[in-house]
Parts: C-alpha cells; structure tokens; sequence
C-alpha cells in the first residue's frame, strides 16, 4: 500500500506505474480516492473545529451558571448539544470515508522499482543469469512421481482417498530425503547468521490483508471454518506479522529470519499435464527467509537474499538460473521480483523452485511496522522475503539431477550427514 500523500502529490506517477502493470482499470481509482481523501479530511477540519468550539463554550456554562445567567447557560448548553449531534454524524462519516479509502489504497499497486523490465504477464519475465551447466544424460528420466514410486518413496492413491487431490504419502528414503534437504537449508541459512524460527501455522485476518493482495488471500488461502483464522500459505505470512503494529529501535536492525513451515494452498485454477504428481500441491513445507531493514539497505538485502537460494542449490550441484519478473507478474505488493529456476533434465527446461521479492514499505504501512530512527521519528520498516527451499517440488530438481541410469540417486556430499552417511539411494 503506498502512502496516501504520495498519491495525493504524485497523481500522475501512481497512473503511470498502474499503466506499467497493464491494469487500466484500476485508473479511475486514483481520482476517486483523491476526492474521498479530501472530503475526508474536510470532515475532519470540520470535526477539529467542532470540538474545540464545544470545549470552548462548555467552559463558559460554569461561569454563566455562577452569574446567575440561565439563559445564556441554556442557550449555551443548546449550542453544545448541537456540536455533539453534528460532530457525531461527522464522525460516522470519517469512519465511512475512511474505510473507503483505505479498500482503494489497498487495491493501488506498490511503485515498481525503475529497474523492474515492462511485460503483460510471465511470457515476458527475462532471464538474468544462469549457474552452472544444464546437463541432459543419455538415458531417459521417468517423470518425477515414477521416480519415487521406483524407490518406494510415494502413495498419492491412499493421499488421494485421505484427502484428495493434491495431496501425498512420502516414505522411505524419499521422506527420508525430504526433511534432509529442509535440514540442511535450516543450517545453511543460519550459518549465514539468520535465527531459525518455527511460526504459528494459522493467522488472524487482519495479518493475511496486511501481508498479500485481495487476489492473492483469495487465490492461496484456507479459511477455519467459524473463527477469524487461516492456514498459512508460506511462513513469510506469520513471520512479517511477528512485527505487526510495533515500533522498532533503528540501531536492532535489520531483523534476519529463516523459518521453518509446512504451507496450505488452494491452487485454484487448471493445471497442465507437466504439473501433475508432487508439482503443484495443497500441502508442502518450506524454509523461508525473511528481512526487516531500512529502506536504503533494501536493495541490498534483495540481493543478498537470491543469492542464497543459488548458493544452496549450486551446493547439490544443481543448475540454476534467475529470472526477473515483469511487471505485469509482480503481485501489486511487490517492488521488485526474481524468480530461481532449477533445471529439469526431463523437460530440458528450467523451471520455478523460489521466489525473492522486496516490498519496500507496503507490508509495514499495513501492518504497522515502524522504525525509530535516532532522531527520535518514526519511518516504516522495508520487508523482504525469500524461498530457501521448497520440497517435494524441490524433490523433483534434486531427483532428476541427481539420476543415474539403473534408478538408483546420488546423494551430495553436503547432504550426506543428514542421510545417515548415505552416498546413493535405490539401485
């Protein structure tokens, strides 16, 4: 959400940035809510004055009174209820012409930052650089599911009469693997000096409006059946809304977490062929990273931030390569975006394993999150937030890569301690 005073000042900026992202609808929008931004704060010079002349003038009843003065006493306590009656319908009013507001800001788009390339949707992301040498073997890699089902690693018929589909059993060395990978992420993130934390795996409403757009809360989340909860899509969620409406002191920044959660979605909408198995899922886990700083150490920790999620997936000797997203791809919340992609042998593709985004202000202009800066003010914080790893899809990366020609898979080195010692697995 950007700042209503920027958009008041800057009415032209906000529509060339809303043409940026190819939503020419939303336009209008910009010239509704400078009116309604202004009949608010008319009604509020008008209710500022209001109570002052009602405090004013109920002192002076006293002083009547005291004179012996009942009628002007009486006149006066006409003029007070008056004020009352008009200041209480000018503040219904405020709170209407608020909440208006506040539903068009939230629907605006961030400012994109400059850097960010112009394209209508995900065809038009550009690739920024790729990490390693794409391999494609001589022999031919079964489709990642029949690999795990090879290693006795995967049940999605029992998941699917449990709960459907979407959903899986993972077992074995598979399910072994799997908490190895998030394991060993946990450790290589916090050896890269971020605090490991586990967060609630349900939050208020207030917190999912805070941290995503309307489309998005829409698209991802669960809702709890009768209660002012829902299951979280990612741990950036719970963790962005660990700060929600405190100020923090300047010099404890910046605030660098990696967190651990398994994460729910709906997944709504038809999905190809290519998507099928352990893809694109209800339910999966995920270790995230998250920052708060100051705005002009923003830029910096995006760029931190992706570079871990190569370096890791560079540690298993997988290929990767960055993407970044256009604008018409960024969520309205997003300033700027890059996508790591992993290669997939099979497709000879590459395709998405994480996401870093950096949302400059907008969570914390939600949310609350303020910086006392040493001058004694306060400023909103900046957030960022990064997938460190994301199995199973992660899995499907690390399986095809790692595939040798009789079916068994190489374990890498750095994930050996956390497979009991194993080299190799199946075969």
């Amino acid at each position: 959400m950007i700042d209503i005073k920027f958009l008041r000042e800057n009415p032209d900026a906000v529509k060339e940035n809303i043409k940026k992202k190819f939503q020419d609808e939303k336009l209008p929008l910009v010239d509704e809510v400078i009116e309604l931004d202004a009949q608010l704060r008319k009604a509020q010079q008008r209710g500022d004055s209001l109570r002052a002349d009602r405090n004013r003038i109920s002192k002076e009843i006293g002083g009547f009174m005291a004179k012996g003065q009942k009628d002007e006493a009486e006149k006066a306590k006409a003029q007070v209820k008056a004020f009352s009656d008009e200041l209480a319908a000018l503040e219904k009013q405020e709170e209407e012409l608020a909440e208006k507001v506040k539903k068009i800001m939230m629907t605006i788009p961030n400012i994109i930052d400059p850097s960010v390339p112009i394209g209508k949707d995900d065809s038009e992301n550009v690739e920024i650089k790729r990490y390693g040498e794409p391999v494609v073997p001589d022999f031919e890699i079964p489709y990642h599911s029949e690999i795990m089902e090879k290693l006795n690693g995967i049940d999605l018929d029992s998941a699917r009469k449990v709960a459907g589909n979407g959903f899986y059993y993972l077992m074995g060395d598979v399910a072994r693997l799997h908490s190895a990978v998030l394991a060993y992420a946990r450790d290589f993130m916090i050896d890269r000096g971020f605090t490991y934390c586990i967060p609630p795996f349900m939050i208020r409403s207030n917190v999912v409006t805070g941290v995503m757009s309307f489309a998005e809360m829409d698209a991802m989340m669960y809702k709890i059946e009768g209660e002012d909860l829902y299951l979280i899509g990612t741990s950036e969620h719970s963790m962005i809304g660990k700060f929600i409406d405190t100020i923090i002191d300047e010099s404890t920044l910046p605030r660098t977490l990696t967190s651990y959660s398994p994460c729910f979605r709906k997944e709504k909408g038809a999905h190809g062929i290519e998507e099928r198995g352990v893809y694109r899922i209800h339910q999966f886990e995920k270790q995230e990273m998250i920052v708060v700083c100051k705005p002009e150490e923003s830029a910096m920790w995006f760029d931190k931030l992706w570079k871990n999620t190569v370096d890791l997936f560079r540690s298993m000797d997988i290929p990767v390569r960055t993407i970044e997203c256009c604008s018409g791809d960024l969520a309205d919340l997003k300033v700027k975006s890059y996508d790591v992609e992993a290669w997939s042998p099979r497709q000879k593709k590459y395709f998405e394993v994480g996401s870093c985004s950096n949302l400059g202000d907008a969570q914390a202009r939600r949310l609350k999150i303020r910086v006392k800066g040493e001058d004694g003010k306060n400023y909103f914080a900046h957030t960022l937030n990064n997938t460190v790893v994301a199995p199973p899809r992660m899995l499907i990366a690390f399986l095809e890569n790692n595939l040798n020609a009789d079916g068994s898979v190489n374990i890498p080195e750095v994930l050996r301690p956390y497979m009991g010692g194993k080299s190799k697995i199946g075969g």
